[in-house]
């Protein structure tokens, strides 16, 4: 009787990790680059049960986790800001995070901070880092498709992007940030496209969540259903002994 408890007990956990997702999806459904989060179901473990002279195998339930990022590229908007950036293809900004730690992202919402270096919204340096010179405004400079930023004629550095093997693998972190995994492989460098003056949407399909999350909302209400069930089994059971 425990194992049918143990099931179902399972299996909130399970839809728990799978609304969690949802509701990240839909929190970032306005953020520039954001990509959904892809969530997988596996079976738990099997055990080997004999009754009435019949071998069968009992399972545990199932488990959710966040298996990576889903890499199709989001709508593109025209913003006419210098520093909005918007990747062409497949590639990601590299940031340099605290303590050192690199970090990919697609949201191209940069500016130029008081040490006149170009940063993220967090204040993450782009990697390689640009400086601006002193007295160059943010209206001042020019972002090539290959990266290259300029000002008044002059080179400041270029924006190396990047990208690895499996996109859909990278990791989801702090922020909206992502971070390889051994199933993505490390970064190299791309090919893709910067389009200046732009910014490119979230990819998270809004009816597609909103279906999900009814669906998974209902999964978790059968499944509590199923505790108070067994629950109650249980309970009878226990009168009866005594």
């Amino acid at each position: 009787m425990l194992e049918g408890l143990y099931s179902a007990a399972a299996g909130i956990a399970a839809q728990s990790e799978q609304l969690n997702a949802i509701g990240n999806d839909l929190a970032n459904l306005s953020t520039s680059g954001y990509q959904s989060e892809r969530v997988a179901f596996s079976d738990l473990l099997y055990n080997p049960v004999e009754e009435a002279g019949t071998k069968t195998s009992v399972g545990s339930g199932a488990r959710a986790q966040i298996i990576g990022t889903n890499a199709a590229q989001g709508g593109i908007k025209l913003t006419g800001n210098p520093l909005d950036l918007a990747i062409e293809g497949d590639g990601y900004f590299q940031l340099t995070l605290p303590g050192g730690k690199p970090g990919l992202t697609r949201n191209g919402v940069f500016s130029v901070d008081a040490n006149g270096m170009i940063t993220d919204a967090e204040g993450n340096l782009l990697s390689p880092p640009i400086k601006v010179p002193a007295g160059v405004s943010e209206s001042e400079l020019k972002v090539g498709s290959d990266g290259t930023v300029s000002a008044n004629g002059k080179t400041l550095g270029k924006i190396g992007l990047v990208t690895v093997a499996a996109p859909g693998h990278l990791l989801a972190s702090a922020n909206g940030m992502l971070s390889t995994s051994a199933a993505s492989g490390e970064p190299q460098a791309s090919t893709a496209k910067v389009q200046q003056g732009s910014l490119e949407e979230s990819n998270v399909d809004l009816g597609r969540e909103m279906a999900l999350m009814v669906t998974t909302q209902r999964a978790f209400q059968m499944d509590s259903s199923a505790v108070q069930t067994e629950s109650q089994m249980m309970s009878i059971a226990n009168q009866l002994r005594a």
